[in-house]
């Protein structure tokens, strides 16, 4: 192996590394409550809020959950580029910044698809896992399912920072 190639080795590594922490943080803690309930709504499946107080009612459609599924995706990949551009200083990675964004729009663009769950569901069906996706107990298919979808991306998209 020259130079070089460990040299790229060495940033793919770090970079995925720092995708994936970041990955978790803004899934999990940055995302808020409001955008992992409604990131998902349809005007077919739509998600309804009650008002503990007053009782009244609020349905989250096919906009709602568009625009909730974009401002977690938004959150999400802030994080992600944060981590990408402190590990990289830090590391001294020198990843090119044309580089980073396509990396940082193909983890958005992933994210996005699967966090509206409609489409994750679609591509669950057509491979067979529809069973998988529905299951509840003892692992949450759908979830186990998005966070592989993720992984893989997030791989994809580390492969590109560090080229």
């Amino acid at each position: 192996m020259n130079a070089a190639t460990t040299d790229r080795a060495a940033r793919f590594a770090a970079a995925y590394a720092l995708l994936r922490a970041a990955a978790g943080i803004g899934d999990m803690w940055v995302q808020t409550d409001t955008c992992a309930r409604i990131k998902g709504a349809t005007d077919t499946s739509p998600v309804i809020d009650r008002d503990e107080q007053t009782g009244a009612q609020t349905v989250h459609g096919t906009r709602q959950g568009q625009l909730a599924c974009a401002h977690h995706c938004l959150t999400y990949t802030a994080t992600q580029a944060g981590a990408l551009l402190i590990g990289s200083r830090l590391l001294g990675l020198r990843l090119k910044p044309s580089r980073v964004a396509a990396a940082l729009a193909l983890s958005l663009s992933t994210h996005y698809i699967a966090d509206r769950r409609e489409p994750l569901r679609r591509l669950a069906d057509a491979t067979g896992k529809s069973a998988f996706y529905q299951r509840l107990s003892p692992i949450c298919g759908s979830f186990e399912l998005d966070q592989a979808w993720h992984h893989g991306w997030e791989t994809a998209a580390a492969l590109i920072a560090a080229a």
